[in-house]
């Protein structure tokens, strides 16, 4: 007994030992931590078509993992990149003419407020609506900046999970400390979470701006493919969603006098634009796993905080991934010791049910 309490004690300080190392790596790293999820998501994207290219086409380990990774390149990063590219020249030109953007925003709220009677904004609220639009360009060049250095940390991780995938995988099932059957479930639960987070959220996003792009086309709306790809960025922020665009417009139509413009683009909004991101999400969650809004809105509040834009798709990834951990853990030693207890009871019973011997 003693010398399994030595050994209990020993196994006990060694973990605590990683515990405190991953602490210190991941404190002093956070900063490469979107990368590195962005790597991971992207590999389980890809490592279906990099297995078939290696395995069954016989291509190089090399090549197949180049190939692969400029085609997201082309296909994921380079149209975000131009719809970024797109909205932070109208942020500078904002920041630039912060003045004149106040006061039309003076004005049309003096209008508002003779017309129907509402004080919007009032002279402090203006005041620091301005300081808010000065100080906003700074940081957002250096999240721009910050996002450009994860993606380049991002690439040059992804190459690594590619050409060494198989072995990756390997390793990892054998070290994850679970019985065979949550390993599997681990891994086809987490490739079901990142494909619903990962494509899901910004597909939906993209259908309700081209639903929106359509209506703001038809009604003369000014700019529309600049409203069309704020719309995308504000469709994957939970409840509000697109509303964050069409319902300003509209207020804003009805003030300058366009008011069958005005009226046109809230009812399509609400009733269209609204219908559209319900649909949507019924569709694909019979293909992917729908991630449930709750989990969306706690996931964009924590994963904004955490890494800025894009923890819009990592944070419901992440509380994803804690409940899938919280409920595998349970399978794995919660429910074994229910069954353990349950049997013990059964037993006992039908033991003394049995006159004892002699």
């Amino acid at each position: 007994m003693s010398y399994l309490d030595n050994d209990r004690l020993k196994q006990i300080g060694f973990l605590l030992l990683i515990l405190f190392l991953a602490i210190l790596l991941f404190k002093e790293t956070y900063l490469f931590f979107p990368g590195f999820l962005g790597a991971v998501t992207l590999y389980v994207i890809c490592r279906r078509w990099m297995f078939r290219l290696i395995e069954v086409r016989k291509w190089k380990k090399n090549l197949a993992a180049a190939i692969l990774m400029t085609a997201s390149f082309l296909v994921i990063l380079l149209p975000i990149g131009a719809l970024v590219n797109m909205l932070s020249s109208r942020v500078a030109y904002a920041a630039a003419h912060s003045g004149e953007l106040i006061n039309k925003a003076r004005e049309l709220n003096e209008k508002l407020h003779q017309e129907i009677g509402v004080n919007l904004l009032s002279t402090q609220q203006l005041q620091k609506l301005q300081e808010g639009i000065t100080a906003f360009l700074p940081g957002f060049l250096g999240a721009t900046f910050n996002t450009l250095t994860a993606i380049a940390l991002m690439y040059f991780m992804l190459y690594f999970m590619l050409v060494n995938g198989r072995k990756m995988e390997e390793t990892l099932y054998e070290y994850i400390p679970l019985r065979d059957e949550n390993v599997d479930r681990l891994g086809r639960e987490f490739n079901t979470l990142v494909f619903a987070n990962a494509l899901g959220i910004p597909l939906i996003a993209v259908i309700q701006g081209v639903v929106s792009l359509i209506g703001y086309l038809v009604f003369g709306v000014p700019q529309p493919f600049f409203w069309f790809v704020v719309t995308c960025f504000t469709a994957m922020l939970p409840v509000i969603g697109a509303a964050a665009v069409y319902v300003p417009m509209g207020v804003y139509l009805l003030a300058v006098g366009n008011t069958w413009q005005g009226i046109a683009v809230l009812v399509y909004g609400f009733g269209v634009v609204g219908i559209s991101d319900n649909v949507s999400r019924l569709l694909l969650a019979k293909k992917i796993a729908d991630v449930h809004p709750l989990i969306t809105i706690f996931g964009v509040i924590i994963g904004v905080n955490l890494f800025g834009f894009i923890g819009l798709i990592f944070g419901p990834l992440l509380i994803s991934m804690f409940i899938l951990l919280l409920e595998i853990y349970s399978n794995e030693y919660l429910v074994k010791r229910r069954d353990r207890r349950q049997r013990h009871q059964q037993e006992a019973p039908a033991q003394s049910n049995h006159p004892p011997a002699g």
